[in-house]
């Protein structure tokens, strides 16, 4: 289920205000800068940092890799 773009436009890491990459592949908004993703639970972005999840080095090149194709 895609999100909408008005949503995406406004929606900012809880943690650090940045800008989030959505990822609609992985289900998850990512925060490249602090390495961690929220999930999207039934179209609906969980913006809480208690229940992020930080990614692994690998994971991180993983998904940089979605975010600026080669």
């Amino acid at each position: 289920m895609a999100l909408d773009q008005t949503l995406l436009d406004i929606l900012v890491c809880p943690e650090d205000k940045g800008e989030l990459h959505y990822l609609e592949s992985e289900s998850v908004l990512f925060n490249p800068r602090l390495r961690r993703t929220y999930e999207i639970r039934d179209g609906i972005p969980v913006m809480l940092v208690e229940e992020s999840t930080a990614v692994t080095d690998e994971e991180y090149d993983r998904l940089m890799s979605l975010v600026a194709p080669s």
